[in-house]
């Protein structure tokens, strides 16, 4: 499965951008529909059902709604906020040289 560190964010029961969020890293199954990650498993949105323009994953199990996106260098994850995110211990590293410049693992060719 391909993996990648990413920004996530909870969106259900928080106002704009105010929910937590981490820099983590997320397994993907082939199809990039379907993410693990802090032991949930998150379904990309779609379909007029579940559209929603301030979520694109949600929790199988609880309904509760994510944003999922590749962090950016100069942490304007949040849309709407400068709120910073947690960063998971296992990444930790691997973040702190994509910030300094190096490109992300699984991402070394843009």
């Amino acid at each position: 499965m391909p993996e990648r560190i990413m920004y996530l964010q909870l969106k259900t029961g928080y106002n704009t951008d105010c929910g937590t969020a981490w820099i983590a890293q997320v397994r993907f199954t082939r199809t990039w529909r379907t993410a693990y990650v802090h032991g949930r498993t998150l379904a990309r949105v779609t379909g007029t059902a579940r559209a929603n323009f301030d979520s694109n994953f949600y929790d199988v199990e609880t309904g509760e709604e994510f944003w999922m996106s590749g962090p950016k260098r100069d942490r304007t994850d949040g849309r709407y906020t400068s709120q910073e995110p947690h960063v998971d211990e296992d990444v930790r590293g691997e973040y702190a040289a994509f910030l300094a410049g190096s490109p992300l693992p699984g991402r070394e060719a843009g």
